[in-house]
């Protein structure tokens, strides 16, 4: 769920911010991407196990958005919202999810389509 996209004028400072954050999270987290569109990943190693760990990893994931939307870049890359990062609808569309529930609510007035997914 780490898959953030930057305008590529923000891309040097972001990856450089966000390895600092690893190594100041004492993380281990290597970082990827296709880098050409601004989008890259940290790919977080946790024990699932170590609940010390599970919340610097969320705390980490918290940053990371953060620092995305900070310079106008995008909560997820290419592998969409979903159940992971539904947290961040609100900070990175406002207003706009209201018409996304609308949508959502006229293609599927039953409420039978993925319910509870994200709407």
């Amino acid at each position: 769920m780490t898959d953030i996209a930057v305008p590529l004028s923000a891309l040097a400072a972001c990856v450089s911010e966000t390895a600092a954050d690893i190594a100041a999270s004492n993380l281990i987290a290597p970082i990827v991407g296709h880098v050409g569109d601004g989008n890259f990943h940290a790919i977080v190693a946790v024990d699932p196990d170590d609940g010390d760990e599970r919340q610097r990893v969320e705390a980490f994931l918290q940053r990371l958005v953060a620092r995305a939307h900070a310079v106008d870049g995008t909560a997820t890359g290419e592998h969409g919202i979903g159940q992971g990062k539904k947290a961040y609808m609100a900070a990175e569309h406002g207003p706009a999810i209201d018409a996304m529930r609308a949508i959502k609510g006229a293609l599927d007035p039953l409420g039978i389509l993925n319910p509870g997914k994200i709407f």
